[in-house]
């Protein structure tokens, strides 16, 4: 049986995942299991996710995936090499993934290879620094040095946030020296963050406006059989509910407490001007006001505030994911685990229970992640009783 491994959020699982499943399925053999790394109570745009990990995770099984892991906050909600370093690395952990599958907007996986060698360069470097220093984000020097060695057609390769990512995997495996097999998916429907009503699929991100104001009609077609309940049911977060307790976070930070977040723009001193910012803005819209600069995107701020909220630091995260954390899994996701459990390069976490055995950095990482749920919580209507990571197990459908 070939395992092939997906990096996502599911932040709702749709139809234009289990696409990706079924077309990765049917390249690598119709026995083939499916597993997911998963982003679990905070996202990459720095939000919480729409509904609870164990939720999503019951809609991906729902929709075709086998065994569903987590993918750790402080890798969860980052820039998209570290998001992709720390996903790959448990995947390559795991001992028994072939290949990882991705979608991307060029569908060719040899035209992202050469993106990838290109950015671990040192002609690359070289060009980089010189576009750094006329003050654009690091994203648009990024490609234009890509662009200066490889040509304007693969340096646009940069602009799809699916390329993006896709290149970013490659990197890791690459890092990792790792015989795992990239492959990818021509990503079809909705671009990534695009609202639309053409596309045969539908964007996560119009899925969750349409289930904020639970516009459940225009959701359901888009969610696998019987998917439409489990969100019904499930809390919705909201992140304005625990607002001012990112504010009171926010007014006692000094330029030294920012300086210690990843990615904080330290040399440039942006930590100094998050500080005041934090100490005269009256809400999260008027940080941001305060805040931005030309340089330092959006997303890369409201990372920093949650960072700051979930009260995590660079300090914080391991060289590389000390455990394997098992969220969900179908019968075939129990035969992979049965492997795993032999393969395995680190422990692997079945129930919460397990976590008290880690030591070390393990232990350390599960903690935190157990501050970011019950974090995550406060953002619910009605908040539940903190903890419930060592009161929730994994999700089956067997």
């Amino acid at each position: 049986m070939k395992v092939a491994g997906i990096v996502a959020e599911y932040n709702p699982f749709h139809t234009g995942h289990a696409h990706q499943i079924a077309v990765t399925r049917a390249a690598m053999g119709g026995d083939c299991a499916v597993v997911a790394v998963m982003s679990g109570s905070w996202v990459q745009q720095a939000h919480c996710a729409v509904v609870d990990k164990w939720t999503r995770a019951q809609l991906a099984l729902m929709g075709g995936a086998d065994l569903v892991l987590e993918l750790p906050t402080v890798w969860a909600m980052s820039s998209a090499e570290s998001f992709a370093r720390g996903a790959v690395s448990i995947l390559h952990a795991c001992g028994v993934v072939d290949a990882i599958s991705f979608g991307s907007e060029c569908g060719d996986v040899d035209k992202l290879r050469r993106v990838a060698a290109c950015l671990d360069s040192r002609e690359y470097r070289t060009a980089l620094g010189p576009m750094l220093d006329k003050g654009e984000t690091f994203a648009v020097c990024r490609q234009r040095a890509v662009e200066q060695l490889l040509g304007k057609d693969m340096g646009n390769l940069l602009s799809g946030a699916n390329n993006n990512l896709g290149v970013e995997y490659i990197r890791a495996l690459n890092a990792l020296g790792s015989d795992v097999e990239p492959m990818t998916v021509l990503r079809q429907g909705a671009g990534h963050n695009q609202v639309t009503e053409e596309a045969v699929f539908r964007s996560a991100t119009q899925l969750r406006r349409e289930i904020m104001r639970e516009n459940w009609r225009a959701v359901e077609e888009f969610l696998p059989a019987g998917g439409l309940e489990w969100l019904q049911n499930a809390a919705r977060p909201d992140l304005q509910r625990a607002e001012r307790a990112v504010l009171a976070r926010l007014r006692t930070m000094t330029a030294e407490d920012w300086a210690k977040l990843p990615d904080s723009g330290a040399l440039e001193g942006l930590p100094q001007r998050l500080e005041r910012a934090g100490r005269t803005c009256t809400d999260l819209a008027d940080f941001f006001d305060r805040a931005k600069t030309r340089r330092f995107t959006h997303a890369r701020l409201r990372r920093l505030v949650l960072w700051a909220y979930l009260g995590m630091t660079v300090a914080d995260v391991p060289e590389t994911p000390p455990y394997i954390r098992v969220l969900g899994f179908n019968q075939r996701g129990r035969a992979v685990l049965a492997k795993m459990r032999k393969a395995a390069a680190l422990p692997v976490i079945t129930k919460p229970a397990h976590a008290k055995r880690l030591e070390g950095d393990a232990r350390r990482l599960f903690e935190l992640e157990c501050r970011c749920t019950d974090l995550y919580d406060l953002c619910l209507e009605s908040i539940p009783t903190p903890g419930r990571e060592w009161t929730c197990g994994p999700v089956t459908t067997e």
